[in-house]
């Protein structure tokens, strides 16, 4: 019984740890990579889908280049100091809170600069 509460610890460490290191590096770990391909010798294409689930934070962030996106499921969100709205299909998006019990689903596509961090976080 100690062992398997042992390995269980370890498991949730080693998740947590994973998503704080893609955080770190730059990225979403809700981000799921659709497609990547190179525009020239320096810039590069990226096409995601992300699912945001009820209390998780996208926080306000910018990227090396130009992002599009667009709202595939919608769901209550909140943005930093104001009243929870609906973020509805089709809609574009910023930072934010899903406060939704439907989680809010995103397709991105980014045209950027290689080899930097997909996304810089605001502080």
């Amino acid at each position: 019984m100690r062992a398997v509460r042992s390995v269980a610890i370890l498991l949730a460490c080693a998740l947590l740890a994973s998503a704080w290191a893609a955080t770190v590096r730059g990225d979403l770990p809700q981000r799921q990579e659709l497609r990547r391909a190179d525009l020239s010798s320096d810039m590069e294409v990226i096409t995601s889908v992300s699912e945001i689930r009820k209390g998780e934070t996208v926080a306000r962030h910018s990227h090396h280049g130009i992002e599009t996106g667009y709202v595939l499921q919608g769901s209550m969100v909140q943005l930093p100091g104001q009243a929870p709205t609906m973020m509805q299909t089709g809609s574009s998006f910023a930072g934010f809170t899903v406060v939704g019990d439907r989680p809010l689903k995103l397709l991105t596509v980014h045209v950027v600069d290689k080899g930097k961090p997909l996304y810089e976080w605001a502080r």
